[in-house]
């Protein structure tokens, strides 16, 4: 197995690991029972220093100081990473779970988008069908937020989407582990945090959740899921997010009996078979491709 493909399945074993962890952040965001800017407050902080901790730690075991942020470009992926950490947890107290995610999941448009015209990454026309199926989901869940009075926080899950796909594919592009200037990004949304606190007062109900949420959920997959595009296409990093669009919603209804509105639900099931088509598509291309460039060539 030539290095290309040991990298690409390490890629895909990160992230994955990354995906899955994460479809825990909401429902500890929840059980927290926090109004919306001392919950971002106490879990920025918590991830920011497990960050330093872990390192730390890191840098003394392999006897090597890691870079933390890899030069300006690694200063502008932690900051949007940093924005999408604000705009997801508006989000989170502004719309339904179901929402959010199913939304969330329209990464892998954006990320094939950007690679597009910024990459030169030219979208297929397989792409471009998912798209639309996509959109179409997408629409009836909005359409649904209007009707619900949850508009508002559809478009900023909306916005936090695409302020996400836009890091990824920095980070692809840079070809630089980002996996720290993610989780240093969250210094961002704690100053902005502290600033709203002050001027509105604290008030978590429960703080342990949050701080086991910022100290180990959120540090772990953020680590993980920025350290992805390094060895994987930014479409491939995007499809594990899916993972959160379909297990959260399962734990939200487990835990808090919160069971997604019908025309959430079909515009979800039609995000997600477009996006699985589209992502295992994607993927059996990019190894395809890792094939066709790890052969020798006659001499």
């Amino acid at each position: 197995m030539s290095k290309l493909e040991l990298d690409h399945r390490k890629g895909l074993l990160i992230t994955g690991l990354g995906g899955l962890i994460l479809t825990a952040d909401i429902p500890l965001l929840r059980l927290g029972q926090g109004e919306t800017w001392s919950t971002l407050l106490l879990r920025s902080v918590t991830t920011f220093v497990a960050a330093l901790v872990i390192w730390a730690v890191w840098s003394l075991a392999t006897g090597k100081m890691r870079t933390i942020v890899p030069g300006r470009i690694g200063f502008i992926v932690a900051a949007l990473y940093g924005l999408t950490s604000i705009t997801f947890m508006i989000a989170v107290y502004n719309t339904k779970t179901a929402n959010l995610v199913f939304i969330l999941a329209f990464n892998t448009v954006f990320s094939a988008l950007l690679s597009w015209i910024f990459l030169k990454e030219r979208p297929r026309t397989v792409t471009f069908v998912a798209m639309f199926f996509m959109l179409a989901g997408v629409g009836i869940i909005v359409y649904e937020g209007l009707s619900s009075g949850h508009l508002f926080g559809d478009l900023v899950a909306l916005l936090s989407t695409f302020i996400l796909s836009t890091a990824i594919t920095v980070s692809r592009s840079s070809g630089k582990d980002m996996g720290f200037a993610a989780i240093i990004g969250t210094a961002l949304p704690m100053v902005v945090a502290a600033f709203m606190v002050s001027q509105n007062g604290y008030a978590v109900a429960v703080p342990g959740w949050i701080i086991f949420n910022g100290a180990v959920v959120t540090t772990v997959a953020f680590l993980c899921l920025a350290t992805g595009p390094k060895f994987i296409s930014g479409p491939e990093v995007a499809m594990f997010y899916l993972l959160e669009t379909v297990l959260t919603p399962i734990w939200i209804w487990l835990v808090f009996s919160e069971r997604p509105s019908d025309p959430t639900l079909a515009g979800g099931l039609i995000i997600i078979t477009a996006l699985i088509c589209h992502s295992l598509w994607q993927m059996y291309h990019a190894r395809k491709r890792a094939r066709m460039t790890a052969l020798p060539h006659p001499v």
